[in-house]
C-alpha cells in the first residue's frame, strides 16, 4: 500500500450469499470489531441486487460503503433481468463490480462489455471496481502479463485520465478464486505493478500512481497483512472471508496497520 498516493480499499463481494434478514446482525457484529473504518482504509460490501436496500439501510449510520456486483451497460429498455446505472444510483449504491471473472466465465462478459459498463458507470456517482485476471492455463503458458495488459487496455478504451480518478482496478487471478489457492505476495505484486505500468503508458505516472489496485484472489484473514504490505497492492476484493464479520474485520484492521 502507498497511502500517500492513493486510498486503501477493502471490498467484500458476497456473491450469491446472505439474506436481507441477515444483514443487520452482520453489520452489528462488524462495527464492534472495527474501531474506526476510515482511519486508513475504505470498507465496502458488494451485495446481491435484492439485498441492496437492506444493506444500504443497515450501513447508513456507518462509514461502510455499499456496492452492487454487476450492472447493465444500457440506460433502460427491454433487457429483462438487468439493472441500470440509474436504478442503482437512485437507491444510493456507491460502488459496483464490473467484469468479475465469474461474470466472464458463466455469463459471457467480454472485455468490450466491461468497457461499455465502465463508461456507463462513469456517468454516475458510483465508483467502479474493474476486474482483470488470468486463468491457470494462461498463467502456466506464461501469458499473464500480456493478457492482463490487454484486459486493462480494452476496459479503459476511451476513458480519460480525469475519469481514472474515479476508477478502481482489481487483479483477481481466476485460478485463485474460490479454490483456496492464493498468489504469493511477491507474484501478486509483480502483476499489480505491471498493471500500474500499463496505466502509466496509457496516461502518465501521476495518474497511474493515484489508481487503487486491489488483489482479489482468495485474500483472507490469514494472508491479508502480507499481501497488503506489497507497495502496489492497495486493498482487496474479498470473497468468502467477507461473509464472516470476524474474518472481514481482521482484513480491514490489517489494512489499518
Amino acid at each position: 500500500m502507498n497511502r500517500e498516493l492513493r486510498k486503501t480499499i477493502i471490498a467484500g463481494n458476497w456473491k450469491m450469499n446472505m439474506l436481507s434478514s441477515e444483514v443487520q446482525a452482520y453489520k452489528d457484529e462488524l462495527v464492534k470489531l472495527v474501531p474506526g473504518f476510515k482511519t486508513w482504509c475504505d470498507a465496502v460490501v458488494c451485495v446481491p441486487f435484492v439485498i441492496l436496500p437492506a444493506a444500504l439501510q443497515a450501513f447508513d449510520s456507518t462509514d461502510v460503503g455499499v456496492g452492487a456486483q454487476n450492472l447493465s451497460q444500457f440506460e433502460s429498455g427491454a433487457y429483462t433481468g438487468e439493472v441500470s446505472v440509474a436504478q442503482l444510483t437512485d437507491i444510493g449504491t456507491e460502488y459496483v463490480i464490473i467484469g468479475h471473472s465469474e461474470r466472464r466465465e458463466y455469463y459471457g462478459e467480454t472485455d468490450e462489455s466491461v468497457n461499455e459498463k465502465l463508461k456507463a458507470t462513469l456517468t454516475s456517482s458510483m465508483c467502479p471496481i474493474v476486474c482483470v485476471g488470468e486463468t491457470l492455463q494462461q498463467r502456466e503458458t506464461g501469458v499473464t502479463g500480456d493478457l492482463v495488459a490487454m484486459q486493462v487496455k480494452i476496459a479503459l478504451n476511451g476513458i480519460s485520465a480525469e475519469q481514472m480518478k474515479n476508477v478502481v482496478i482489481a487483479y483477481e487471478p481466476v485460478w485463485a478464486i474460490g479454490t483456496g489457492m492464493t498468489a504469493t505476495p511477491e507474484d501478486a505484486q509483480v502483476v499489480c505493478s505491471a498493471i500500474r505500468n500499463v496505466l502509466a503508458d496509457l496516461y502518465d505516472k501521476k495518474t497511474a500512481d493515484a489508481v487503487s489496485i486491489l488483489y482479489g484472489g482468495s485474500m483472507n484473514d490469514k494472508n491479508a497483512q502480507e499481501l497488503l504490505a506489497q507497495p502496489d497492492i492497495d486493498g482487496g476484493l474479498i470473497g468468502g472471508a467477507s461473509l464472516k464479520p470476524a474474518a472481514f474485520a481482521t482484513i480491514i484492521n490489517a489494512a489499518n496497520q
